[in-house]
């Protein structure tokens, strides 16, 4: 995806990661944390670093948001993508210090209205490692102009 001339916008990202397991109370995190927002042709990409909170520390995490797709790539000290698009799967391989895994993401709701002035994205998948579906995920941020 070519990016347009446009600048990074400085943003206050607020994510709010919720984890459901059976038998189990939700597991939820959030992070406010300062971002950019950039215009694409096709979308935005929404950048970010994450934190000793979320474990992540010296990873940067982007999402490139398409029509009807968003990818999550994370770079750095993790190294990851995940592919979500509501009411397909997507596989993607990871590399860990035992072998690589295979994590199958089935997106059951994606919706956004970002702007360029910042919005809502809220995205619930599956996930299943080795095709064991291992839990329930919900990600909901919130994008506000510095």
């Amino acid at each position: 995806m070519n990016s347009i001339e446009q600048e990074k916008l400085p943003v206050m990202i607020s994510v709010r990661g919720e984890q459901y397991f059976d038998d189990v109370d939700p597991n939820a995190t959030e992070l406010m944390t300062e971002g950019t927002l950039e215009q694409t042709e096709d979308g935005f990409l929404l950048s970010y670093q994450e934190t000793e909170l979320t474990g992540m520390e010296g990873t940067l995490t982007t999402f490139e948001i398409g029509p009807g797709r968003v990818i999550l790539r994370r770079s750095g000290s993790i190294n990851s993508q995940m592919v979500f698009e509501e009411g397909r799967q997507h596989t993607s391989l990871y590399e860990t210090p035992y072998g690589e895994l295979s994590v199958d993401i089935q997106t059951s709701r994606l919706l956004h209205n970002l702007t360029e002035r910042g919005g809502l994205m809220e995205i619930k998948y599956s996930i299943a490692v080795e095709h064991v579906v291992t839990g329930r995920n919900c990600f909901k941020i919130r994008v506000r102009r510095k």
